[in-house]
């Protein structure tokens, strides 16, 4: 044995594995990191126990009164993912996208080695395995874990399937991710103090991603939105599509069946919303993994078995079923929340009664409280988070960890779009479905950048992620569906379209508009063909309010809601033109696309601004 700091027994487990690179790895990085001892974490309950008990033994988790529930607090600068510090490592003659951070690889390799140098001296380093999509399964990759916070391994417990026994399957192939995180010096708190040399920086060419000086689960666990551009550049250079999607089951009320469908959605533009829609049961809340099967349909998994989700406005009216989840006994844990006698407290929680002093994610927290800035400091952070199972959510579909996942029929495209949009519309066929994909647009609000209305290009929700150019990304897409026998339909949404200043439709709504595109999938609607989709009829939307709201739809909304804004697409045709001519070999599918829409809404605008549904019947 050549590493002190792992006892026999733990070096055992690495051999056990029988996989070199394993053993190369561990050893590479505790020669590296130097740790002042290694544990290896097994699939066993004893050792996922030993994690656990870590943390509040560390002061990473604290008990809360309720039984199962523990708080993290992250360090005031670490509540968000750090985008100008993660990047991704590139070698010479790679050339990615506009907007995507980038350093040459040889260069940040010496970087964050030299960060990562002695990061966990006089700390425990433990050694994870875990499965990215359901074990057993041609969809399953395995990752390898690395790290000094027993925070970030509780988190994995919850969020991510167990892979020690995985890995044995491997038989010694290389083929696995890596990940390797130091939450560095920690102050007196348990937090990271030098978050100024805080670098997410992602290898795409050997499949690890390295993680320093940090504890915000964002920024510190790999297997989340880390791995997500790992699997982004292995599914680009394959012939299959990583996601950041939903997966759903839609359930149409008095009918025996369920349709799944995927969904992509930027922040604030109802993702978690849709996949919460009551009734129906979800899969995954955030990334997917689709592979076609050898029937020729897509086929979808979710990589996670869990959720860390946003727990701001997270209350018994707009989210009952999470809400029971974070209320009631169970393995779970909150993050930058406020705590005061054991209780947690967050915003939008439905309560009046919130205490005017605790300790929250600035320490010790009191009504008027300001940081450095000036600014007063809320008693919850806007971004505070809970992490739970999925598999604890009364909806929970039972097909969750299925090694063959699900047959995808129905995608879901949304944006947030105030004046433009119809609410649901069917793209015309694959290809235009992948424009509507590419040119997805999230529009600000006054809260969050002070000036309303700016649109953010957000092509597929997934280029904050993106680790290969854009038109490659967009060729795989295309190439995907093209082969397949049974292709999903698209579907573009908005939610947020507005008349008058007021959202035309209820947030309960959007219920509606998912029951139409299942129905169409299945042949029970006819639609009207326009040239930015197929947009529904109106009495099949009067009857789905009445069977399921037990409400009247009125033609004067179907006529607001559904009128084709013909200079509005043409002003976004005028955008996507614009943005996507600085990028290189896009797909000639897509300009296709762009041009035949433009023809189609420029002959109309010699005739007015906005057209009726029924001008196009």
């Amino acid at each position: 044995m050549s590493l002190s700091p792992i006892s026999p027994e733990n070096y055992a487990k690495l051999e056990a594995l029988n996989n070199p690179k394993v053993i190369n790895q561990v050893e590479r990085f505790v020669k590296i990191c130097k740790p002042a001892k290694v544990s290896v974490i097994t699939d066993s309950p004893e050792d996922i126990a030993y994690v656990r008990q870590l943390a509040l033994d560390l002061g990473e988790e604290q008990k809360l009164n309720m039984e199962g529930h523990t708080v993290h607090f992250d360090g005031f600068y670490d509540q968000a993912r750090d985008k100008p510090h993660t990047a991704v490592l590139t070698p010479l003659r790679m050339k990615l996208s506009k907007g995507i951070v980038t350093v040459p690889r040889y260069e940040g390799l010496r970087n964050i080695m030299g960060i990562l140098y002695e990061s966990m001296k006089g700390k425990e380093c433990l050694v994870r395995f875990f499965s990215l999509g359901p074990t057993n399964s041609r969809f399953t990759i395995c990752a390898l874990q690395i790290t000094d916070s027993a925070y970030v391994a509780h988190s994995e417990d919850i969020l991510y399937r167990s892979g020690y026994e995985q890995f044995k399957k491997l038989e010694g192939s290389p083929d696995f991710f890596s990940f390797i995180h130091s939450s560095g010096k920690l102050d007196k708190r348990s937090c990271t103090e030098n978050v100024e040399k805080r670098r997410i920086y992602i290898d795409v060419l050997d499949g690890e991603v390295y993680s320093a000086n940090n504890q915000y689960a964002g920024n510190s666990l790999g297997l989340k939105k880390l791995a997500l551009r790992l699997a982004l550049y292995k599914a680009n250079h394959e012939d299959w599509l990583t996601e950041h999607m939903l997966l759903m089951g839609v359930h149409p009320e008095g009918k025996n069946r369920v349709t799944y469908f995927a969904g992509a959605y930027p922040s604030a533009c109802g993702k978690t919303s849709t996949a919460m829609i009551p009734g129906q049961t979800i899969v995954g809340d955030d990334i997917a993994y689709l592979r076609a099967d050898p029937e020729g349909n897509c086929r979808g998994v979710n990589i996670e078995s869990g959720v860390f989700g946003i727990i701001k406005d997270v209350n018994p009216v707009d989210d009952p079923l999470i809400y029971k989840v974070i209320t009631t006994p169970r393995e779970m844990i909150f993050s930058n929340i406020l705590v005061r006698d054991g209780e947690p407290y967050w915003l939008g929680m439905g309560r009046d009664d919130i205490p005017d002093r605790g300790v929250n994610f600035s320490g010790a927290w009191w009504k008027g409280r300001k940081d450095p800035d000036g600014n007063e400091i809320p008693f919850s952070h806007s971004n505070a988070r809970y992490t739970i199972r999925i598999s604890e959510l009364e909806n929970a579909d039972p097909h969750i960890d299925d090694p063959e996942g699900i047959v995808v029929e129905g995608i879901f495209y949304g944006g947030r779009d105030s004046d433009t949009n119809v609410p649901v519309a069917e793209a015309l066929n694959w290809h235009h479905g992948v424009y509507l994909g590419a040119t997805i647009e999230s529009e600000t609000t006054s809260a969050t950048l002070g000036k309303a209305g700016v649109r953010k290009s957000s092509p597929m929700a997934v280029m904050d992620f993106m680790v290969v150019p854009l038109h490659t990304y967009l060729k795989n897409h295309i190439r995907f569906g093209d082969n397949l026998e049974n292709c999903p339909r698209v579907f573009s949404t908005n939610y947020f379209l507005k008349y008058n200043g007021k959202y035309t439709n209820e947030k309960v709504d959007k219920k509606i508009w998912v029951l139409w595109a299942e129905g169409r999938i299945h042949g029970e609607y006819n639609a009207i063909k326009t040239p930015i989709g197929y947009i529904p009829h109106y009495d099949d939307l009067r009857d789905l309010f009445r069977r399921v709201f037990d409400r009247e739809y009125t033609r004067e909304e179907y006529e607001v809601q559904f009128s084709i804004r013909v200079e509005k697409f043409l002003e976004k045709i005028g955008r996507m033109e614009k943005l996507f001519r600085e990028e290189d070999e896009m797909p000639e599918e897509f300009w296709r696309v762009h041009e035949t829409q433009r023809a189609k809404l420029e002959a109309l605008s010699n005739r007015g601004k906005k057209f009726s549904p029924s001008y196009f019947t």
